[in-house]
């Protein structure tokens, strides 16, 4: 009869957690929700878990501690961080390019870049140092080109005196919307106005052309 009172009671009041010494391998069909405290070791987590059933929808920015997020999962930049330097392309030439063409020649300035998202802008700065001799109100013009399509120029650059070999500073920028992923080449071009001579990039000042991708 002491026995069975014995077992009565434990079925009243349950097995105290001090007399359970169960394996995890004994438990294998334990549900989840009765795991209301401790840890699970790493080992005991199968590598697909986290692959696919894993819910990080909810996951806390402060616990990426560690590794790179691909540009292809990040959909949008949060407020205030657009405008940041991306990347910078820059060339220079001291070859000079001498024409008395009426139409744009190329002047030896060109480079690629290749945005790494269609919001980027890229802002493309030119500066070079141009001479012009001609007489009175001879000028020459310059033109900044994506691919072949023109999106920036500066005409009427040259003297407004009556000497021969007036050297003038030139310079523009364009903040420019590409939209696109694939490379682009900016370029410059140069005429004379009026079929006498121009000579661009001249001098140390040399010519320079820069593009800054800028995160949209």
């Amino acid at each position: 009869m002491t026995k069975a009172r014995d077992l009565s009671n434990l079925i009243s009041t349950g097995v105290p957690n001090s007399l359970i010494t169960l394996d995890a391998n004994e438990i294998p069909n334990i549900d989840a929700s009765k795991i209301t405290s401790g840890s699970i070791a790493d080992a005991r987590l199968p590598a697909t878990a986290l692959n696919s059933n894993v819910d990080l929808t909810n996951l806390s920015a402060s616990n990426l501690t560690s590794g790179t997020i691909p540009t292809a999962r990040i959909s949008a930049l949060p407020s205030g961080v657009g405008g940041k330097v991306l990347q910078v392309v820059n060339t220079s030439t001291s070859s000079h390019v001498v024409t008395t063409s009426t139409s744009y020649v190329g002047i030896n300035l060109s480079l690629n870049i290749t945005p790494s998202s269609t919001s980027s802008k890229i802002f493309v700065i030119y500066t070079g140092t141009n001479e012009t001799n001609g007489t009175t109100g001879n000028r020459l013009a310059i033109q900044m080109l994506r691919d072949s399509t023109e999106i920036a120029d500066a005409d009427g650059i040259g003297s407004l005196g009556s000497s021969n070999g007036i050297v003038t500073s030139a310079s523009i920028s364009k903040l420019d919307e590409p939209s696109t992923t694939n490379q682009i080449t900016y370029q410059m071009k140069g005429k004379s106005n009026d079929g006498t001579v121009m000579v661009f990039n001249l001098g140390s000042s040399r010519g320079t052309l820069t593009a800054y991708e800028i995160a949209g």
